[in-house]
C-alpha cells in the first residue's frame, strides 16, 4: 500500500495540548507492570536490525510483537528471524496502532529516525532509535520536545555505552588517570577503491515501496544506491561516515568529557577517488575545539594506509587511553624533567643555553599503565537493550538519552556543513545557533517532503 493510501489513526492526545501528556509514567507502570513481558516492535529490518532482533530475543521478559518493513521480503525475513509470530506491517503507522506494542525499536535509514521516534512517542511507545539521531541540527531539538511532552523513554544505539571496558575506562580518565585531557584522536580508515559504482536511475523493484522508503526526504527516481544499504553515501538520508561512524566516537567523548563547550568546527575533504554516485566525502578531515580540548576526526574511505591499533585515542598530561569495542590500553607517559626534552640538549647547546637534568636509576613513568582487553561487542548489544527495557519499567533516564546524542549530532552535522561551506563555523550552544552566519544557520533545518511535513504540525514543532 502506497503511503498516501493509508491515513494514520491519531490518537486523541495529539489533538489538544492538555490531552498530549495524558499517558504519563504512571499510567504507563499499571499497563507494563515489573514482572510483565514488554511488546516489542522493529520498525526497519536491515543489518542493524537483525543483530537487534537476535539480542532481543535472548531476553526472556520480551517478545516480538511486530515487524515493518516497506521491502516485503526484508519484512519476511524479518518476522522469521523474530520467531515467526510477529504481526506483519509494511506501513509503519500500522504498528505504531497496534496495542500489542509498548516499545519501537527504530533501525531504518537515517532521514526516518527523527520522524518515527516522535510519532512512536506521540503513540504511547517508548523508543529505541538507532544513531545517528537525526539528519539535520533541528531534528534533535524536535524530538527532545515531543519525548518530554509525551513523558517517553528514549534510548539511542550508541550501545558501547553499555561495555563494561568502556565504563572503566571512562573512570579512568574522569579519575585523572592520565591526566588533564587536552586532544582527542578519532580515526575510521578503509579502502574500498573504486568504489559502489553508478548504476542509473530506474524503476524500483515489485517488492520495494520506494515513496515509503523516501518518506520526507527530497523525491528521487529510484537508484539502487540511492536505496538499501549505500543510502549512506548521499546527503538527502545521511550524513555518510561522520554521522556513522564519527557519531559512535564523538558520544564516547561525550561520555567522557562532555561536548557542551565546543565552540567551533573546521572540517576539509571531498570524494576525492571513489568512481561512483555517491556525494558524501571519501576523504575527511575535522577539527573540533570543545575549550578545554580539541578533538580531530580522520576518515579515509580509498586509502586505508597504517591503521591505529585504537581508532579512538583520548591525550592526558600523564599518557594516553586508546579504544575500541575489543578493550582499551593505557600508554604512560616518561616523566621527564622538561629541559631534558629540547632538541639538543643531550649534545649540548651553546653557552647561556639550556641544560639537561642528570638523571639516576630507572626510567619513571607519570602514570601507571592498563591493558583491558574484555570488550565483547555482543555483550554490550545485550546490556544496551536491558537498560532500555529497564528504564521502561522504572521511567529513569537511559544510558544513551536524547541529550547526550543531539550533543553528538550537532558536532557531526557542524562538521558536515564546515566541510560543504568551505570554511570554519562557530557554534553559540545556548543559543543553539551559528553566529553572523545566516547561509550556515539555514542549514540547521530541511524541509520534509509532504504528506510528512504535516506531521510536524500535528507534534505542535513550533518552529518547523
Amino acid at each position: 500500500m502506497k503511503t498516501s493510501d493509508t491515513p494514520y489513526n491519531r490518537r486523541s492526545f495529539l489533538r489538544t495540548a492538555a490531552s498530549a501528556t495524558a499517558i504519563t509514567a504512571a499510567s504507563y507502570s499499571r499497563v507494563l507492570g515489573a514482572n510483565e513481558r514488554a511488546g516489542i516492535g522493529f520498525i526497519g529490518y536491515g543489518l542493524i536490525a537483525k543483530t537487534h532482533i537476535a539480542t532481543f530475543r535472548k531476553i526472556p521478559e520480551t517478545d516480538i510483537v511486530a515487524v515493518s518493513d516497506c521491502h516485503a521480503k526484508r519484512l519476511s525475513e524479518g518476522v522469521e528471524a523474530s520467531g515467526g509470530k510477529a504481526a506483519a506491517y509494511g506501513d509503519f503507522r500500522k504498528l505504531l496502532d497496534d496495542k500489542a506494542v509498548d516499545a519501537v525499536i527504530v533501525a531504518t535509514p537515517d532521514h526516518w529516525h527523527a520522524l518515527m521516534t516522535m510519532m512512536a512517542c506521540a503513540a504511547g511507545k517508548d523508543v529505541y532509535v538507532e544513531k545517528p539521531l537525526t539528519l539535520f541540527v533541528r531534528e534533535g531539538e524536535w524530538m527532545q520536545a515531543v519525548a518530554t511532552r509525551t513523558k517517553r523513554v528514549v534510548q539511542v544505539g550508541t550501545q558501547q555505552r553499555s561495555g563494561e571496558h568502556y565504563k572503566n575506562a571512562r573512570e579512568l580518565i574522569r579519575n585523572g588517570h592520565i591526566g588533564a585531557i587536552t586532544s582527542v584522536r578519532m580515526e575510521c580508515v578503509r579502502n574500498v577503491f573504486p568504489g559502489f559504482g553508478s548504476p542509473p536511475d530506474g524503476p524500483a523493484p515489485s517488492e520495494l515501496d520506494w515513496e515509503m522508503w523516501l518518506g520526507p526526504a527530497p523525491g528521487r527516481k529510484y537508484n539502487s544506491n540511492r536505496g538499501l544499504y549505500h543510502f549512506r553515501w548521499f546527503w538527502d538520508t545521511s550524513g555518510g561516515q561522520m554521522t556513522n561512524l564519527g557519531a559512535h566516537q564523538l558520544d564516547i567523548i561525550d561520555w567522557c568529557l562532555g561536548l557542551d563547550g565546543l565552540k567551533s568546527v573546521a572540517s576539509a575533504g571531498g570524494r576525492y577517488a571513489l568512481r561512483d554516485n555517491g556525494e558524501t566525502p571519501d576523504t575527511q578531515d575535522a577539527i573540533f575545539d570543545f575549550g578545554k580540548f580539541s578533538a580531530a576526526f580522520a576518515m579515509r574511505e580509498a586509502a586505508r594506509g597504517e591503521r591505529s591499533r585504537y581508532g579512538l585515542v583520548f591525550y592526558g598530561t600523564r599518557g594516553s587511553l586508546g579504544i575500541d569495542r575489543k578493550g582499551f590500553q593505557v600508554t604512560a607517559d616518561t616523566d621527564l624533567p622538561p629541559f631534558n626534552q629540547i632538541p639538543g640538549v643531550k649534545e649540548g647547546h651553546p653557552t647561556g643555553g639550556p641544560t639537561a637534568t642528570p638523571l639516576n636509576g630507572e626510567p619513571r613513568f607519570r602514570t601507571e599503565p592498563v591493558e583491558d582487553l574484555t570488550g565483547d561487542a555482543t555483550a554490550q548489544y545485550l546490556a544496551h537493550a536491558r537498560n532500555f527495557l529497564d528504564c521502561i519499567r522504572s521511567r529513569a533516564t537511559p544510558a544513551s538519552d536524547l541529550a547526550s546524542a543531539q550533543r553528538t549530532a550537532v558536532a557531526c552535522h557542524l562538521a558536515n556543513l564546515s566541510l560543504r561551506l568551505g570554511r570554519s563555523l562557530r557554534w553559540d550552544a545556548s543559543a543553539r545557533t551559528v553566529p553572523n552566519d545566516a547561509e550556515a544557520q539555514a542549514m540547521l533545518v530541511r524541509p520534509w517532503r509532504a504528506p510528512w511535513d504535516r506531521e510536524l504540525k500535528s507534534l505542535e514543532i513550533v518552529d518547523a
